[in-house]
């Protein structure tokens, strides 16, 4: 199981953390209990979170595999536009390759597929980077299988992360493709944003535990990888007694 960085930001998912020593103490608290996936964006800030993975925890550990993603640009608290012009993409991977302070990215991510570019020049872009050796890997988010099948002709795709949890399965035939194809799925909300604590086992009675919830997702194929987000090191703990039982094999080369 991962750990998601988009909450350690400012309201809005705009700004630097609220408490930025608490946020530098989850952070390290997260790799020491074992997360070896650490997921980022430079949209979230925007900038501040890859700047304060790199303040947090680097020099990195040779096992620590840290994703990020581009083809965002930011207006304000919780405003988000795509933007896959090819120069831009470019520009965002450099950016992130300063603000992490290394020589290529471990996964890099297509945050949002631009309606107005067209797909293959975005991923073909980022595809001629993974060929300059900036990018190792590659991955999609929030797509549906129609737009990984066309990507995946056109470039060596590694991860898939969509919106995931016991209350929202919409993605289930991404899980199965991704599984066909061994390739990593990654749940972001997989909490569905703390909704799944009321609906335990998505029967919409009852409630779950945050132990719970992630169970179930590292239940439901050997193919997923949640990458829970939190701010408090109580949340933290109680997400990762959920890895302590399960433990899949990553597809993340």
């Amino acid at each position: 199981m991962g750990f998601g960085t988009m909450r350690l930001t400012g309201p809005g998912i705009w700004g630097p953390p609220v408490d930025e020593k608490n946020a530098i103490q989850v952070l390290r608290s997260a790799v020491q209990s074992g997360v070896q996936h650490i997921d980022t964006a430079d949209a979230y800030g925007p900038h501040d979170a890859e700047t304060l993975i790199h303040k947090s925890l680097y020099p990195y550990a040779d096992d620590l595999i840290i994703a990020t993603k581009g083809g965002f640009t930011r207006q304000g608290p919780g405003r988000w536009a795509p933007c896959g012009v090819p120069a831009y993409l470019r520009q965002c991977v450099e950016m992130s390759l300063r603000r992490l302070g290394v020589d290529a990215i471990d996964l890099y991510y297509l945050h949002r597929v631009d309606p107005t570019v067209p797909l293959a020049d975005q991923v073909g872009e980022l595809d001629q980077l993974r060929t300059e050796g900036k990018i190792k890997a590659l991955g999609l988010s929030k797509v549906n299988i129609a737009q990984i099948e066309e990507a995946a002709t056109i470039v060596p795709l590694a991860a898939i992360q969509n919106t995931f949890s016991m209350i929202n399965t919409e993605s289930a035939d991404v899980v199965r493709w991704c599984e066909q194809n061994e390739v990593a799925f990654v749940p972001y909300a997989p909490l569905g944003a703390g909704r799944c604590l009321e609906h335990a086992g998505g029967a919409g009675e009852g409630r779950c535990t945050p132990h719970e919830a992630l169970r179930w997702l590292l239940d439901y194929s050997p193919a997923t990888f949640p990458i829970p987000g939190t701010a408090n090191l109580l949340h933290l703990a109680e997400n990762m007694s959920a890895d302590d039982e399960i433990r899949g094999q990553s597809f993340i080369s």
